[in-house]
């Protein structure tokens, strides 16, 4: 069998009765950092009722290896416990973790997910945006065009959406929410569970001047729902894709983004190179 167990994603005593049972009958522990579980698995020894089953296997499995790991995988090894568990968090999400599920669906391994810790769904409730749809984008690219039209989508798409950045990109992400939508709200979540979990509120201007660049730490960004602007059964790929000028193109897409259209003029020339 498989399991994908969720772990603490800082606070050690949001681990679950389901997932220490799950981790202490393991045979096998698949584990985006073999390191970490296995101190995970001394601090839960050290201070809960827990006791791991004896001579249990540690694999790393991570994003580097695990399409590899995964086509080389023989039904029969699941005829152990198999438990897989990223650094913390819930498997799958911005973590190694769905090749697993899709394996064990197309080849009849018995699987179950646990619920526990998440980061987006934590933040989410914790930014008191009141849309109840929103988008989980995960982390932008780092760079080029196509960071650029990520992040127009998520300013764009009439959602709550929420992204994850770096500490040594939070800076750059900040100013260029601050250019692109300077009004929007949004809510930055530091280090969640943790000693110096923190919540941040504003436009990314007043933000950016309340971190005074202390942007240590691990974040979730949470941008509000932008505002409706002219209602259009036309999206922005099909301005896009019509034989006019770009000129027009960006008039057209900022009637409907509220986007300032000299930028985003600008931002359709660097896509086309």
């Amino acid at each position: 069998m498989l399991q994908l167990v969720p772990t603490p994603i800082g606070n050690i005593g949001d681990i679950s009765l389901r997932a220490m049972q799950a981790l202490s009958e393991a045979d096998i522990l698949l584990c985006e950092d073999t390191r970490v579980t296995k101190k995970l698995l001394n601090i839960l020894t050290t201070r809960y009722d827990f006791t791991p089953k004896e001579n249990q296997e540690f694999i790393s499995l991570h994003s580097h290896n695990e399409k590899d790991f995964v086509e080389k995988l023989e039904p029969s090894f699941f005829e152990q416990n198999v438990v897989y568990v990223s650094d913390a968090g819930m498997p799958g999400v911005s973590d190694p973790g769905q090749l697993l599920v899709k394996y064990a669906i197309e080849n009849g391994v018995e699987y179950d997910v646990l619920p526990g810790a998440n980061a987006l769904l934590t933040a989410f409730v914790a930014s008191g945006f009141v849309e109840t749809q929103m988008l989980f984008k995960g982390f932008l690219d780092h760079k080029g065009a196509s960071r650029s039209k990520a992040l127009q989508e998520a300013l764009n798409n009439g959602y709550t959406t929420i992204l994850y950045e770096s500490p040594h990109r939070l800076e750059k992400l900040l100013l260029e929410i601050e250019k692109l939508a300077p009004e929007r709200e949004i809510f930055l979540a530091k280090e969640l569970t943790k000693k110096f979990q923190n919540y941040f509120h504003g436009t990314a201007k007043e933000i950016r001047e309340q971190l005074a660049k202390n942007y240590k730490g691990e974040w979730v960004v949470v941008l509000q729902a932008a505002k409706p602007h002219n209602a259009s059964a036309i999206s922005i790929e099909d301005i896009l894709s019509l034989d006019i000028p770009k000129k027009m193109q960006a008039k057209l897409v900022s009637k409907i983004t509220g986007e300032n259209t000299k930028k985003c003029y600008q931002r359709l020339l660097e896509e086309e190179r």
